[in-house]
């Protein structure tokens, strides 16, 4: 991270300013804003002795495997370190700073906004490469938040960068290309909750970078790489669950699930018509309830290497592989089962759409050529469509609509959607280095359009893992991305919690997971089994056979499994009517699925920090094992009184607890009632 400037200046009086609404604007004597609710409730506040700060500078961009690493030269900062003063206008109240060093001048506005109040930044008489603002870091501040993170919820105290890339293998921080760190994320997003029940959205498509009361433990430092005007929402709660209505009102929603899909578990299934049909008539014969296969071989099977298989890139169906699609998809349906598939951005030079997008100049393109930019992805090469141009989206919806029409599939994992490489050519003119962090809004707004189209009744699903703020209405399900199929704390199953968690806190309420895993591996039984155990408490039960589908563990690996997921099947199904009830909740106001501790109880100091635990919805509190070889683990007890769902013993909360957890008995608890009716599932 970059050092930080602090400056003297001369120091008009304080004031302060009532809005229409009764929210106070404080300005001190070297311009520090504290923004104060009707009730008296500080809201947030910049830094009292730190002042705006502009930069200018030459970046490079490395691009690896949709990995990003930016770097810095001549680099030129400027303190905006002379407060000028503050006014009452029309609109609400304007904050006026000038640079000691030049002659850029600042101005931050504060005004009304619905159920928030709004920042506005300007900069005149400089030309800026970034803009930084210091919030300020007061003894009582959390950080929670800053959209999907996999290292835990409150970030104070780190930096880091947000912008939308392959989270990585590993994320060790290890100097391989395609090795990410504890913040490298699919869906980052310049945002977080206060649990005093304020929130901050920085709104911008731009690269932004943290430092959370790291370098200045009194400063949290919010720097965008864009030029002004910058905007900003604080939200006004007064709790965590308002923050996070508020903050759906403003960014949109995603739509609810079917109740299908939330139901009964979704199973990964690979090798052809035959096999998917097999699966089906196996998992029914072993007694497990499913609601969805998911193919994601439909378009074809690549060999990455011995016993590593992917996927072929193109929204077409593979005749060899599925030579009777349609005749599948209506014998799955007539047992009530729903089919999945697969899609992703990548157009390959010498497959089925390269050819007619580059001819019709739909895909990005190289800026000193005009000829379709083609860069390594996957194990291949491929374009992108160019979304920036309308009737992109004409090509790409007709062929994911040809899914539903043509083949009778009820959804797909719309994968990918964070490569939108920095250099390329747009249609519109846009700086891609910008609009790549809106790319995935992009990608997924066709799945959109078309389950809308064809679905209107809401009856398909399409599942996602990339985004940046505002691609809250394109998305639907959001799942966490490929994690290792191992335990580890940095990329395997214990991240799974925390990314569903910081998921929720940004908004996005329908998550799932890959169970078990999807890189690395081979998976074993224990692994397998306590992420099927997880599964089962999520909103959506779904497995995936992985890179190495044919040395990890799946559902009917021995009968010990079989058994294992029967039960948790079972149970998943068991709680069907709390997850809709649920997912109409979400639906209206945003309110996750999967909640954290301390979005329910902000004044409790006992959970706070708490990111491997969750409660689905308010009543049911998970502590899931994700520890090789644990069969027993802490567990935090929220206030209230707790009952554990497999023996029935009462607890008393708050507390800290050590309850036994062998295979079979996760740590689940219900709030205020036995759950025997879970309890009595065999």
């Amino acid at each position: 991270m970059v050092a930080w400037a602090c400056s003297a200046t001369v120091e008009p009086p304080p004031a302060s300013y009532t809005l229409d609404d009764g929210t106070r604007v404080e300005v001190d004597a070297r311009g520090a804003l504290t923004l104060v609710d009707a009730d008296g409730r500080r809201l947030a506040a910049t830094a009292s002795g730190a002042f705006p700060t502009w930069r200018s500078f030459d970046e490079t961009v490395r691009e690896s495997v949709g990995r990003f690493t930016f770097r810095r030269s001549n680099v030129v900062t400027q303190t905006l370190g002379r407060f000028v003063g503050s006014e009452r206008t029309v609109d609400g109240v304007v904050v006026r700073f000038e640079g000691e060093a030049s002659r850029a001048t600042l101005t931050l506005s504060v005004g009304r906004a619905g159920e928030s109040t709004r920042l506005r930044v300007e900069l005149t008489g400089a030309e800026a490469d970034s803009i930084a603002l210091p919030f300020a870091c007061d003894d009582a501040a959390t950080f929670l938040g800053f959209g999907e993170q996999y290292d835990g919820l409150e970030h104070r105290g780190e930096s880091f960068a947000l912008y939308t890339e392959e989270q990585g293998i590993g994320r060790t921080g290890g100097p391989l290309a395609f090795v990410g760190d504890a913040h490298t994320t699919y869906f980052p997003m310049p945002w977080w909750i206060d649990l005093r029940g304020a929130g901050v959205l920085i709104d911008t498509p731009a690269r932004t970078l943290v430092d959370l009361c790291d370098t200045d433990p009194g400063v949290a430092w919010i720097e965008v790489e864009d030029g002004a005007p910058l905007e900003a929402w604080v939200f006004h709660g007064p709790t965590p669950f308002e923050v996070v209505r508020q903050l759906g009102d403003e960014v949109g929603r995603p739509r609810r699930p079917p109740a299908w899909a939330l139901a009964r578990p979704w199973i990964g299934i690979q090798g052809g018509q035959d096999a998917v049909l097999a699966e089906a008539d196996a998992l029914d014969a072993a007694g497990i309830p499913f609601g969805a296969l998911w193919a994601q071989d439909w378009s074809g099977r690549r060999e990455l290497a011995p016993d590593r298989f992917g996927v072929v890139y193109r929204w077409v169906a593979d005749t060899s592989l599925y030579p009777d699609l349609r005749g599948m998809t209506d014998a799955l349906h007539a047992r009530g089962v729903h089919f999945l598939a697969y899609a992703n951005p990548f157009v390959v030079p010498g497959l089925d759409h390269f050819d007619e997008m580059a001819a019709t100049d739909l895909l990005i393109r190289e800026p000193s050529t005009g000829m379709p930019l083609v860069f390594p992805s996957v194990s291949t090469s491929a374009s992108m469509p160019d979304f920036t141009r309308p009737s992109t989206y004409d090509y790409v919806e007709a062929r994911l609509e040809a899914m539903v029409t043509e083949h009778g599939i009820d959804g797909w994992m719309a994968d990918f959607g964070e490569w939108l490489p920095t250099g390329a050519s747009l249609a519109d003119g846009s700086d891609a280095r910008d609009t790549h962090n809106l790319y995935p809004a992009a990608w997924h707004r066709a799945s959109r359009e078309v389950m809308e189209r064809l679905r209107p009744d809401g009856d398909g699903v399409v599942f996602t893992r990339s985004g940046w703020t505002r691609a809250h209405a394109e998305a639907q399900v959001v799942w966490c991305g490929d994690q290792e199929a191992d335990f580890s704390p940095t990329d395997g199953l214990p991240t799974v919690v925390p990314c569903m968690l910081s998921l929720g806190l940004a908004g996005i309420p329908f998550v799932t997971h890959d169970i078990a895993g999807f890189s690395g591996g081979p998976s074993t039984f224990e692994l397998f089994a306590r992420w099927v155990e997880l599964g089962a408490f999520t909103p959506i039960m779904r497995t995936h056979e992985g890179l190495a589908r044919t040395a990890n563990w799946n559902w009917d690996s021995d009968a010990a499994t079989i058994a294992h997921v029967r039960r948790f099947a079972r149970i998943h199904e068991a709680l069907a009517p709390e997850l809709e009830r649920l997912a109409d909740e979400a639906a209206r106001t945003s309110a996750p699925m999967v909640r954290a501790l301390s979005l329910v109880h902000p004044q409790e100091p006992l959970v706070r920090g708490v990111s491997d635990e969750f409660l689905l919805g308010d009543a049911l509190l998970v502590a899931p094992v994700v520890e090789p070889g644990a069969t027993q683990r802490p567990v935090v007890l929220p206030p209230g009184t707790w009952f554990h769902v497999w023996t029935g013993a009462r607890f008393e909360g708050p507390g800290l607890i050590e309850i036994d957890a062998p295979l079979g008995s996760p740590p689940v608890f219900s709030r205020d009632a036995d759950r025997a009716d879970l309890r009595a599932i065999e």
